[in-house]
């Protein structure tokens, strides 16, 4: 891999991760505001369980709303149903996840990687072709690292690698520090955008007053 050579690094920008979405009208409700609200890189769709009609039918009812708004949809894990509903790639949890869809999914589209427990796990999901990997996402449980070990390994990430990084904020105070901390993309979870818009708003002005990392 190579090395981050050291340049002005422009300000990272937002990647916007869903609850578990059952009802797509209701969902459009809420990411509707939140995509025109700020500069929205991707969209993480998480999708209740279901029958593969079913979540189909969810997925479609969003895409448009989701890609004419510049942003990328990709879904949380469903690798298998990227192609059938014209999105633009998948986020898979744990390296050995990945490694099983990642052939399936590259290079056409995009195929991320969390859940990544040690660094070693995070060098092998970029030497198997990570586009990206997300740094302190919670769990299935709702469990998440200490946020001085997302910072740390953001940090280290940005220092040594030239593939995007992705960290997972759950309040706006952590907006900033993973920006600080070299983050490509923020993530902004649930506990932040429930509010939609106006959390979206209050997250871009963070990043708006920052002076660009070197």
């Amino acid at each position: 891999m190579a090395q981050r050579q050291h340049h002005v690094r422009p300000r990272p920008r937002f990647y916007l991760v869903t609850p578990a979405i059952a009802d797509p009208a209701a969902a459009v409700a809420l990411l509707g505001p939140a995509l025109a609200a700020g500069d929205i890189a991707a969209v993480l769709l998480r999708l209740e369980d279901g029958e593969e009609p079913t979540q189909i039918e969810r997925i479609e009812a969003l895409r448009i709303l989701i890609q004419s708004n510049g942003a990328a949809l990709l879904l949380d894990g469903h690798p298998e149903l990227v192609a059938r509903t014209q999105a633009d790639g998948a986020h898979l949890t744990g390296i050995e996840a990945f490694k099983a869809a990642a052939p399936g999914l590259k290079p056409t589209y995009i195929a991320g990687c969390g859940g990544l427990a040690t660094r070693h796990d995070a060098m092998l999901a970029a030497e198997s072709g990570a586009d990206y990997v997300m740094f302190g996402e919670p769990d299935r449980y709702g469990q998440r690292p200490g946020f001085e070990a997302v910072l740390e390994r953001v940090s280290w990430w940005a220092e040594t690698l030239t593939i995007p990084c992705v960290g997972y904020a759950e309040s706006l105070d952590e907006v900033t520090a993973l920006a600080r901390a070299g983050a490509d993309f923020v993530a902004i979870g649930e506990a932040i955008w429930r509010d939609g818009a106006a959390a979206v708003e209050a997250a871009v002005r963070r990043l708006s007053v920052m002076e660009p990392a070197r």
